[in-house]
């Protein structure tokens, strides 16, 4: 794909700028015929890739979701109160406190007045809105209730970097003390080891016998003194090379398969991915999204691959003339029984979103009480295990040393 800038004037006579990613010059054309532009420049850019890609890999491109939950809260206020949308966006570009956001906002505004829907203008920044957000407001686009729907879209996206917040904090803790027993191993291993097992041969001479598990730790440094510079890029190699193959589709579908099967997490990942769906898909449905289109987009916003399989399968199952309910109720190691029953009554009384918050919102306390269980477990287990690690140091360096005061006596 080619970045292409253009200008270009409309029908009211009106100079359009704008850029577009495309094949070639014929491609853009033909992309500013459909919206009814009469193209006066065209011209491939090519510089800025190397800056761009900088800024990317600082994150000044990246829209934070605080940010984009502002944004969705904002325009949704001014729109409800009768404020045109260009005009609203316009004042939330010129206010905008991220130089990123602000940049994406002018974007909108060239697309828009282009011709382009505010659906279509959000579908050019995937990675600031995702599929749910611009499905979302296409849809309200086309009811004509943009401003519920992005009420909606900021109250779903204030719950999701909710659920992300209690996670990363409660992972928080077990990664850095892990981060500290790593550090304190290896740096014991090098340093500290050596000196005890030298002063240990001085007391004892070179024909003391020492006791194994002091044999073993000695061993054991000695080894990662002398291959030290092979085992630490090795084992950061390997960690980056898994963490590569986990981004892979295959290795991604591996992963979300095994954390589903570990219990002391599976419970937690499974009332994540159940909240997700509720919430996401009651949204789509109140929104106006048509069923099918709505389990497509809801699989890929729960961020699983296993649950995603399901929704585009209970898709296929649907389109065929079963009962979303019927369907979710045999997918039950990932939807509890609770889900179809509310899914069911959903479907009879025609409150299908109503009844899917009801569900979202208490699998988002579960959630809570999960990850707060979680946690109160995962102290004392790292505790323990840093006491066993100081532990089995200490008894490898005061065995020997009381064998060698006896001696002495």
């Amino acid at each position: 794909m080619t970045n292409f800038k253009y200008v270009a004037v409309n029908g009211q006579g009106k100079t359009i700028e704008g850029t577009v990613d495309t094949t070639d010059r014929a491609a853009v054309l033909v992309a500013l015929s459909k919206q009814s532009l009469r193209p006066i420049s065209i011209k491939e850019v090519s510089s800025g890739k190397v800056s761009l890609n900088f800024n990317i890999l600082l994150g000044k491109n990246k829209v934070k979701s605080g940010e984009l939950v502002i944004f969705t809260r904002q325009l949704s206020t001014m729109i409800s109160a009768g404020v045109p949308l260009l005009r609203g966006l316009e004042s939330l570009g010129k206010h905008a406190e991220s130089a990123a956001l602000k940049k994406i906002i002018e974007g909108i505004i060239k697309e828009i007045e282009g011709g382009a829907p505010f659906g279509d203008a959000l579908a050019k920044y995937p990675n600031t809105f995702n599929d749910v957000y611009v499905n979302m407001v296409r849809a309200g686009e086309a009811a004509g209730i943009l401003d519920e729907i992005l009420k909606r879209l900021a109250l779903q996206q204030e719950k999701n970097a909710t659920i992300r917040k209690k996670i990363k904090s409660a992972m928080a803790y077990p990664s850095v003390l892990i981060v500290i027993m790593t550090v304190a191993f290896f740096g014991l291993m090098l340093f500290v080891i050596p000196q005890i097992g030298k002063i240990l041969k001085d007391l004892g001479g070179p024909d003391a016998q020492l006791p194994l598990l002091t044999q073993f730790m000695l061993g054991l440094s000695a080894f990662l003194l002398s291959y030290w510079f092979i085992i630490i890029p090795a084992v950061a190699g390997g960690i980056f090379l898994l963490l590569r193959y986990i981004k892979t589709p295959r290795g991604k579908s591996q992963f979300h398969h095994l954390i589903l099967k570990v219990p002391a997490v599976k419970g937690i990942i499974r009332k994540v991915a159940v909240a997700r769906f509720a919430r996401t898909f009651s949204a789509l449905m109140g929104a106006g999204v048509a069923v099918l289109e709505a389990l497509s987009v809801t699989g890929h916003a729960i961020g699983n691959v296993v649950y995603e399989e399901a929704l585009i399968k209970a898709a296929e199952e649907v389109k065929n003339g079963k009962q979303l309910s019927q369907v979710i109720e045999g997918y039950e190691e990932l939807f509890p029984p609770i889900v179809a029953q509310m899914l069911s009554v959903g479907e009879e009384t025609g409150q299908t979103d109503t009844v899917l918050v009801k569900v979202a919102d208490f699998y988002e306390e579960e959630v809570d009480v999960a990850i707060d269980g979680l946690s109160a477990v995962i102290e004392p287990v790292m505790i323990v295990m840093m006491g066993s690690m100081v532990g089995l140091i200490a008894a490898s360096v005061m065995g020997p040393i009381a064998s060698l005061s006896q001696n002495i006596k």
